[in-house]
């Protein structure tokens, strides 16, 4: 059994398919090691163990409560699906991540994000949790409770996340812009500017002096301008892949074309699976003060990682409160790296960009590609209660994997 990407083979011994919370609720008693899967896109071990509990038979639950502007759905359910079912009722959540194709839990368990100065991430709209425990316990935590900050980025390690209550706003349009080769010297002198230029911004480049690519999704606006440059960089006149050279057809529609922000905010469609078994990928956070220098950095190492790298991104995330969120009280920059599907030189690579952003007090996307050592807990304020609500929610230690104690132990 795979993940998504390819590039790592579950070591689990047995895999359960529970469908219904009282069946996870009375397997999780009897489980000495556990841990919840959802649609597999983590790119590392961290949702590995002996045992392990597949969560999408759990079905499709979706509760509106309109007065709360709230959403209840079953954890295991993508965002393209609760897009799909929101669209009717006139609904939208507040950003989605470059794929729709993710689970839910397993998006705001590792603080999975889109982009925009404005925008936190997915894990930010989390209004309550359901979790069933080790102890075969099935218990809340809801907005307000001062343990749910600390829950919702729970990294797998405090049970099986069954529910999730999503705040929503009125449904909204988005016109999505691509703008050609942008000189890195010009897109770092107007980073602001620029990343502060639509509703989401993401730069795509090779740090071979280029920003191939810029990609600005904004709401419609009724007049203005034609969005014809930025900054020098001219408006694609054709859909564009983040790839240069591949075919855009996975891609959400560009152009200038409004459409609903479940349909613009993703860069890949929901009716496409793109890069399935063809990439490996890793990401860093610095604090956004930070940025200019980080950006510097990595384009000092930019040929050293080029043989490694199909593409990388630049985003910006807004800060939050959530214990173990890459972007507790920090506005980040996100640097996102994807590989070739060469596992040991994706490794070496995200080393290399590790290394070279430690100055900085770079955190690391718990989901994908990193070095240990670049984990960086001491860097979260509030990790020695977020062991503690561990230790808490699950005494016995089911859901403490391989992983877990890499990244933890040391702290």
């Amino acid at each position: 059994m795979r993940n998504w990407a390819g590039n790592y083979e579950y070591e689990a011994e047995d895999v359960r398919h529970p469908s219904s919370v009282s069946q996870v609720s009375s397997e999780l008693m009897g489980i000495a090691k556990v841990r919840a899967l959802g649609t597999r896109h983590s790119f590392n071990d961290m949702a590995d163990s002996t045992t392990i509990i597949e969560t999408g038979p759990l079905g499709e639950h979706l509760e509106l409560n309109v007065d709360r502007t709230e959403v209840t759905v079953n954890a295991s359910m993508t965002y393209g699906r609760l897009s799909e079912l929101l669209q009717p009722l006139g609904f939208a959540l507040h950003n989605l991540a470059s794929l729709p194709h993710i689970s839910i839990g397993g998006a705001i368990s590792t603080a999975t994000h889109g982009s925009g100065m404005g925008n936190g991430n997915l894990a930010t709209a989390v209004r309550g949790i359901e979790l069933a425990t080790s102890s075969g316990e099935v218990g809340r935590l809801v907005h307000g409770d001062d343990e749910l900050d600390g829950a919702v980025v729970g990294l797998g390690a405090l049970g099986v996340v069954t529910k999730v209550s999503l705040e929503v706003q009125p449904a909204f349009e988005i016109a999505q812009f691509v703008y050609d080769d942008l000189s890195q010297a010009v897109f770092a002198e107007n980073l602001d500017d620029i990343m502060g230029a639509g509703y989401s911004v993401s730069g795509f480049t090779r740090w071979d002096g280029s920003v191939e690519q810029v990609w600005l999704k904004d709401l419609v606006a009724d007049d203005g301008p034609p969005r014809t440059e930025l900054f020098g960089a001219k408006v694609a006149t054709e859909d564009r892949h983040p790839i240069r050279g591949l075919s855009a057809e996975a891609c959400t529609a560009q152009l200038g074309e409004p459409g609903l922000w479940s349909d613009r905010l993703p860069h890949f469609r929901l009716d496409f699976t793109p890069s399935a078994g063809e990439e490996i990928q890793s990401e860093f956070f610095v604090e956004w003060t930070h940025a200019l220098h980080a950006l510097d950095a990595i384009h000092a190492i930019g040929d050293r990682l080029a043989d490694a790298l199909l593409i990388s991104e630049i985003r910006a995330v807004k800060s939050d409160e959530l214990w173990m969120s890459p972007h507790h009280r920090r506005d980040s920059l996100a640097l996102h790296f994807t590989w070739g599907p060469d596992q040991s030189a994706a490794e070496e690579a995200a080393t290399l960009v590790g290394d070279a952003l430690a100055d900085f007090d770079a955190r690391v996307h718990w989901g994908k590609v990193f070095a240990p050592q670049h984990a960086n807990v001491s860097s979260y304020e509030r990790v020695d209660d977020f062991i503690d609500l561990v230790t808490r929610f699950d005494p016995r230690g089911a859901f403490r994997n391989p992983w877990f104690d890499r990244i933890f132990e040391p702290s």
